[in-house]
């Protein structure tokens, strides 16, 4: 793309002003494979408040030098009208926007950047779990010590075998401390050092959580063939009991439905 965002500043400070041209390539103003530290710098750059998105003049800001960054400089022959911006931005967050919330989440803003090979696989973007049956799997497998946290070192393993899974090169010891820092970074919310549930799951995406299916929403009673469909559902080695894994799935999908129910309770005028 040609087009470029003009600027009133034609200084040689401008040339220097538009962050994402730094990880252009200066002959084929190519995006370069962004290493994690550097996808890092772009996500905190543009996520001025911190709260975990891109949104609002954070996001205009990101398209506007996104776009422009395929220039040189900040100089250029063709303007983007706030018109053109605008069908700019909706085609942009109709591809990427995937949960069509009006925001940019750090997961969404990775399938737009070329990030290394290695580090893109940890956002398993192509391979979502089947279900919180299988989350709680790998939960307990690397909550070696059960406290309830995946901490630094039990992250670490974790991404060690995903990419051994994926039988990819192995990486050195301090690419793999490297990618566990950035990662706490990304997830770790409440920044105290560990991955509790809910920002594991943010990192480890479930397909579907099977209480969200229309034949359950908005089900004043449920039938007994509803209860038997979700047993069977959660009854994964189908032995006729729902236990151990099986069971704090099933809870983690409940109180997920719950705090969904809840939020659009709380946004609803009837309920205020």
């Amino acid at each position: 793309m040609a087009t470029t965002i003009n600027h009133s500043d034609s200084s040689e400070t401008s040339k220097q002003s538009n962050f994402m041209r730094q990880f252009r390539d200066k002959n084929t103003r190519q995006l370069k494979n962004l290493t994690s530290i550097q996808f890092m710098e772009v996500w905190s750059h543009y996520d001025n408040d911190g709260n975990g998105y891109i949104e609002g003049c954070e996001l205009d800001n990101f398209l506007r030098e996104f776009v422009s960054s395929v220039n040189a400089t900040d100089i250029g022959p063709e303007v983007v009208t706030d018109t053109m911006f605008a069908e700019l931005k909706e085609c942009f967050m109709e591809a990427y926007d995937d949960n069509k919330d009006g925001k940019i989440e750090i997961r969404e803003l990775a399938q737009l950047l070329p990030l290394e090979e290695s580090f893109l696989l940890l956002f398993r973007f192509d391979n979502p779990l089947e279900s919180s049956v299988e989350f709680m799997k790998i939960w307990r497998e690397y909550d070696t010590d059960g406290s309830g946290y995946i901490e630094a070192d039990e992250l670490k393993n974790f991404l060690k075998d995903l990419l051994r899974e994926a039988k990819r090169e192995t990486i050195d010891e301090d690419k793999l401390i490297e990618y566990t820092d950035t990662l706490l970074q990304i997830f770790d919310s409440n920044k105290d050092g560990k991955l509790q549930l809910s920002e594991m799951a943010k990192l480890l995406p479930v397909k579907e959580n099977f209480l969200c299916r229309s034949a359950f929403k908005g089900a004043a009673k449920l039938t007994k063939e509803d209860i038997e469909r979700v047993f069977a559902l959660y009854d994964r080695d189908m032995n006729g009991t729902i236990e151990n894994e099986e069971l704090k799935g099933f809870l983690k999908d409940l109180l997920e439905l719950v705090k969904k129910v809840s939020v659009q309770k709380c946004k609803c005028p009837v309920w205020n």
